[in-house]
């Protein structure tokens, strides 16, 4: 007699048809996490929308003389941006010393709030997948390289492929001479 495991999405209770169609997310921090992070399993189609909700968030540390440890703040990219009030934010940050990186302990993170990891567009498991901010020249490389695999992958992720009849996606990708290649007209 043989068995058959039946998988379901932890979020909606939705059947997984194919193991494939799971996807691991694991909670690092949540207001209801007392012991750590947890793993749950979501259809990727539940999921799509998750980059699109995500915050712009900025981790500081306030050392004050007056205080033996630097107090840990986050906040929305925006309202630290409007704490420059005489030059851009962006000018006084590439203008600003540099410091050595350290390690920020997981309960330090999760007790500031929940910090999203920096993404890296220009690599091949992120490339092509919608996001705020700049298109780097590595990302549209890549992109222009092997937009088949990447839309791929993305189709398989149940998130937008990039779309040669798209004004905005050639733009953005640099993808003129790729959809002139294959008889795109932009629409």
């Amino acid at each position: 007699m043989g068995q058959k495991i039946i998988r379901f999405s932890d979020l909606t209770g939705r059947h997984a048809e194919d193991e494939d169609q799971l996807v691991r997310v694991v909670v690092r921090a949540h207001p209801e996490l007392a012991d750590g992070p947890v793993a749950i399993e979501a259809l990727a189609g539940e999921l799509a929308e998750v980059r699109g909700l995500a915050l712009d968030l900025v981790t500081i540390e306030l050392h004050r003389p007056d205080a033996e440890e630097p107090e840990t703040v986050v906040m929305t990219a925006e309202a630290f941006d409007r704490l420059a009030t005489v030059t851009p934010m962006a000018e006084v940050l590439r203008g600003a010393e540099r410091v050595a990186a350290r390690a920020v302990p997981v309960q330090a993170a999760a007790a500031a709030g929940a910090v999203r990891e920096r993404v890296n567009y220009a690599s091949p498991e992120h490339a092509g997948r919608p996001h705020k901010g700049r298109t780097t020249d590595a990302e549209k490389q890549l992109v222009r390289q092997h937009l088949d695999r990447i839309n791929e992958r993305l189709a398989a992720e149940g998130v937008r492929t990039v779309d040669l009849a798209n004004p905005e996606h050639v733009a953005r990708y640099g993808l003129e001479e790729l959809a002139a290649e294959r008889g795109v007209t932009l629409g």
